[in-house]
């Protein structure tokens, strides 16, 4: 199983606070360092305030080298399709081709009234969204020197030349995620090389692969080509004391934390990640909220990821 670290720095955090920990992740050999791309804190005064998401991992993409680079998830009511399929394929550039795109419908509405930022009905947001699908792959994947057309209901793209483009081959990969039933896993089907299950039961887990992979019959595609991977909330002691102390530093209690997260001793989280590889999940996107404890990192990367496949 992969191990990926993800920040959410709408909670308090400068660029120099995730340059810290994408560089520690980078060192200590974990796969990638994903972040959300959210504008407003969810508790706390979110100082010094919120640090746009793909701004960030441009200026990540020239201080790291191997780390693969990314969010969970950019909203799609934040930025019109065309600019934001130009702004992921340049720092896909900059980076060499370590990028990936996670992208959702959007939900947050107090954001969206914070920043000024048009919130719609939920039916008209996951419309939007899949336009946005379909617009990007649709700009990445237009050979070089034709143009590409898309006639929406709400993005109309007329004579565009589809540039730039991302230098993975095939474009960046984009992951598709979430508890819907119904289209998300279709959508998945369409667009997405992973999909992503937040902060859910390894039943629950279990329950949406299989709707994806039901889906990607529907659609025709191998389900195998499919990766499949789960968010979880990290916090790892190596005793009770420092177990503690790190659910105190993020606001949680233990016992929650161990019920519902990737929580306890390294032996406990062992078991817990490979519950979740056994329900399918290839990879595990670590939340690390106290971005402050490297250490924290240092243990993950010590003691827990040398058990795993």
């Amino acid at each position: 199983m992969q191990l990926r670290i993800f920040t959410e720095p709408q909670q308090g955090a400068t660029y120099d606070d995730l340059l810290a920990v994408a560089r520690r992740t980078e060192e200590t050999g974990f796969d990638a360092f994903f972040r959300s791309d959210h504008y407003l804190t969810m508790g706390g005064d979110g100082l010094p305030g919120p640090t746009d998401a793909w701004v960030t991992l441009g200026g990540l993409a020239r201080e790291t080298s191997r780390i693969r680079l990314g969010t969970l998830m950019s909203a799609a009511t934040f930025r019109l399709p065309g600019p934001l399929a130009i702004s992921v394929a340049q720092v896909d550039q900059m980076s060499g081709g370590r990028v990936e795109l996670g992208i959702g419908s959007g939900w947050y509405e107090a954001e969206h009234t914070a920043y000024g930022i048009p919130f719609p009905s939920l039916g008209e947001r996951f419309d939007r969204y899949e336009e946005q699908l379909e617009v990007v792959s649709g700009l990445w994947s237009t050979p070089v020197g034709q143009t590409f057309d898309h006639a929406g209901q709400h993005y109309r793209l007329s004579d565009s030349p589809a540039l730039p483009k991302p230098v993975q081959p095939g474009g960046v990969p984009i992951i598709v995620g979430g508890r819907g039933k119904r289209r998300t896993p279709a959508l998945a089907a369409r667009h997405a090389a992973e999909f992503n299950v937040p902060f859910s039961p390894v039943e629950e887990n279990a329950e949406l692969f299989d709707r994806v992979r039901a889906a990607c019959d529907d659609a025709g595609r191998d389900p195998a080509s499919m990766v499949f991977s789960s968010a979880l909330v990290l916090c790892v002691g190596r005793d009770e004391a420092e177990l503690a102390r790190r659910a105190a530093a993020i606001g949680r209690d233990v016992d929650d934390l161990r019920a519902n997260g990737a929580a306890g001793t390294p032996a406990e989280v062992v078991d817990v990640l490979g519950r979740y590889e056994a329900a399918g999940a290839a990879r595990a996107y670590l939340q690390v909220l106290d971005l402050a404890d490297l250490d924290h990192l240092d243990l993950v990367a010590a003691e827990v990821a040398p058990q795993l496949g």
